[in-house]
């Protein structure tokens, strides 16, 4: 469609009459001058592209207000989604610092630590021949002398020596990572 004079004319009386107080009303609603500006030219281009469609001897002021009314209910909306949002977020943020901080509290690396290391000397002590494994129990968890152990096994010194030895090498490469806790529970390694 073709525009004329009078299209045009009328369109920037619109404008220069009653875009200052569009302009006010808006920011009193989305509380910024700039969007406010912003929404009322807009409406002004909405009413420009659909003026065809209007009827003959309506009130333009109101119907271009009504289209500011409405770019600022849309405005506000998109805002308060936005703000829920937000909110939604900073909750979910704090009740996973919550839940942190409560799972934080409640680790005890020591007894972290040292069900780890009894599960590994377990599963090691476990692998050993079952005389070494033997021996190396009575030695180190029933605290007997080593002498006291060859005499119950029929052994020398020596060779209580060599499978405690062997108990604690497989120890050694097993708990390689924590050697500062395993030379803590095993003085003599």
């Amino acid at each position: 469609m073709s525009q004329t004079p009078s299209d045009i004319s009328l369109f920037n009386d619109l404008f220069t009459e009653h875009k200052e107080r569009f302009v006010r009303f808006a920011a009193t609603y989305v509380r910024d001058r700039s969007t406010a500006e912003n929404l009322v030219a807009d409406s002004f281009i909405y009413y420009w592209e659909h003026r065809e469609d209007i009827r003959s001897g309506a009130n333009l002021p109101a119907y271009i207000l009504t289209i500011v009314k409405h770019k600022c209910l849309n405005h506000i909306r998109r805002e308060k989604l936005s703000a829920d949002i937000s909110d939604r977020l900073r909750s979910y943020a704090r009740w996973d610092q919550e839940v942190r901080i409560a799972s934080l509290e409640a680790c005890d690396p020591q007894q972290l630590f040292s069900q780890e290391i009894q599960q590994i000397v377990e599963r090691t002590l476990d692998g050993l021949p079952a005389q070494t494994r033997r021996i190396f129990n009575m030695s180190r968890l029933d605290n007997l002398p080593q002498k006291e152990i060859a005499r119950l096994c029929g052994m020398t010194v020596k060779g209580v020596e060599f499978h405690i030895a062997r108990a604690l090498n497989a120890l050694r490469k097993t708990l390689k990572d924590y050697y500062f806790l395993f030379a803590l529970l095993f003085p003599d390694f």
